[in-house]
C-alpha cells in the first residue's frame, strides 16, 4: 500500500497522482464517488463541477445538516457559514446530540444504492463499503489562504474559525464513528495533494482519473448520459 501523508506533513508532492491506489474496475456497475477533505480543500466545489461534468447526482453531506440546522432555526445562507459564531453554536449542538449526524448519513448511505452519485461528505469513505473514494489534502496555511479570499476576513482569523471548528469536527467523528479525520487515509483510494495546484488543475486530474480507472470505457459510460 502506498504512504499516506502524515498529519502536518510539509512537503509537497511533486507527483499529485503518486498516492493512488489500484481499483478494480465500477465500468460495470453504478458509479459512486466520495469526494473528502478539510474545509478550505475545494471538495463542494469540485464535486459539483464533477456531477455536472459526468451527469451524477450531487448530494452533499453539509447542506444536508444545513436542512437540520434551519429546522432549528438557525439560518445557514452565506457562504462561510460554518466559521461563524452560529455555525459554531449549532456545531457545539451535534457535539451533544448525534441525532444531527446520524439523521444525514443514513440518508446519505440510503442515496448512495441509488448508484451514479458524487458524495460531498467527510463521513461516507468510512461507512460507505463501495464506491471510489477521494481526499483532498492542503496544509492548513493554505486552506486558510482560500478561506480568507472566500469570506473577505484575514488570514489570521481564517486560521483561527478552521483550528476551532476542526478540533470539535474531529471529536465528533470520533465520539460517533471512531476514526480520526484528517489522519486516517486508510478508505482512500487517492490522496491528491493540491497545496500546489489551482481549481482547474485538481479538476483536469480527477477527470482523468475517472475516466480511465473508474469508469474504465468513458464512451461507452458517458453515452449512457
Amino acid at each position: 500500500m502506498p504512504k499516506m501523508p502524515q498529519k502536518h506533513h510539509k512537503t509537497s508532492c511533486k507527483n499529485p497522482l503518486s498516492r493512488l491506489k489500484p481499483s478494480r474496475t465500477m465500468a460495470e456497475e453504478p458509479v459512486v464517488i466520495c469526494i473528502c477533505g478539510m474545509a478550505g480543500s475545494g471538495k463542494s466545489t469540485l464535486a459539483k463541477r464533477l456531477a455536472e461534468k459526468y451527469g451524477f447526482k450531487y448530494y452533499s453531506g453539509g447542506d444536508g445538516l444545513k436542512a437540520l440546522a434551519i429546522e432549528e432555526g438557525y439560518k445557514p445562507l452565506k457562504r462561510g457559514w460554518w466559521e461563524s459564531k452560529e455555525g459554531m453554536r449549532f456545531l457545539e449542538k451535534r457535539s451533544k446530540d448525534p441525532k444531527f449526524d446520524k439523521i444525514v448519513d443514513n440518508k446519505l448511505l440510503k442515496l448512495a444504492q441509488r448508484g451514479n452519485v458524487i458524495l460531498d461528505s467527510r463521513t461516507m469513505p468510512w461507512l460507505l463499503k463501495k464506491g471510489f473514494k477521494i481526499w483532498l489534502e492542503a496544509f492548513p496555511e493554505k486552506r486558510a489562504e482560500r478561506i480568507a479570499r472566500r469570506d473577505s476576513i484575514s488570514i489570521r482569523e481564517a486560521l483561527k474559525a478552521l483550528k476551532n471548528k476542526e478540533e470539535k469536527t474531529k471529536t465528533i467523528y470520533q465520539k460517533l464513528y471512531g476514526f480520526n479525520l484528517g489522519e486516517d487515509f486508510n478508505p482512500f483510494h487517492l490522496t491528491l495533494d493540491t497545496n500546489n495546484l489551482n481549481e482547474d488543475e485538481v479538476f483536469h486530474i480527477l477527470c482523468t482519473v475517472i475516466d480511465n480507472i473508474i469508469l474504465k470505457c468513458p464512451k461507452k459510460k458517458m453515452s449512457a448520459h
